[in-house]
């Protein structure tokens, strides 16, 4: 594949599973997403926790993003490790299809609050007390969001490859978007192959 020529395909750039997991794990921010009943796509900036294989998020009950996802539980996540200041965070973006629930029992809030609290200020006693203060309302839910497809990208495998000091075996196999999709869309606009 040539570097120059190929630069439209992003498929070939997967996080590993453990890469994918530093960066949920380190990632501070994510974008959640859900439909309006207009079937408008929208997204809401949140902070979350990964644990036991989900994305933890909390907002006010009254929000209309709870009416919309309790309407339809499909949602999308996107986390991105350029808003870490981590520099072990993965650079490159993870996003989530997944169906979201509702939780709002005393043990999920005792340990997402803290979790959460932590997170944001994890050298800042005071400041995670602070803010899981500031947690703890009764207005709030928690929603958690199993992930059923992700769709990855790993930026700094893409540099190394763009620079020619990543081999071949690192790639990952051209996924349908950057086959079939990416010849039929150069066809119906008159670009070679």
């Amino acid at each position: 594949m040539s570097r120059a020529t190929d630069h439209e395909v992003v498929s070939i750039y997967p996080f590993s599973e453990e890469q994918r997991e530093k960066l949920l794990t380190l990632a501070p921010e994510c974008v959640l997403m859900w439909s309006t009943k207009d079937h408008w796509p929208v997204g809401v900036v949140h902070s979350f926790v990964w644990r036991d294989g989900a994305l933890w998020i909390t907002f006010a009950a009254h929000r209309h993003r709870a009416t919309a996802i309790r309407r339809d539980p499909r949602v999308s996540v996107t986390i991105s490790g350029r808003t870490s200041t981590d520099p072990d965070c993965p650079r490159g973006a993870v996003t989530v299809k997944g169906r979201a629930s509702f939780h709002d029992d005393a043990a999920t809030k005792a340990w997402f609050y803290r979790a959460l609290a932590k997170k944001q200020s994890p050298d800042d006693p005071k400041g995670e007390e602070d803010f899981f203060q500031l947690l703890d309302s009764p207005l709030r839910t928690i929603l958690k969001v199993v992930p059923e497809k992700w769709i990855t990208f790993d930026a700094g495998k893409s540099a190394a490859h763009r620079a020619g000091t990543l081999s071949e075996d690192e790639l990952g196999p051209r996924l349908n978007s950057d086959t079939q999709r990416l010849k039929a869309e150069k066809q119906r606009r008159g670009l070679s192959d």
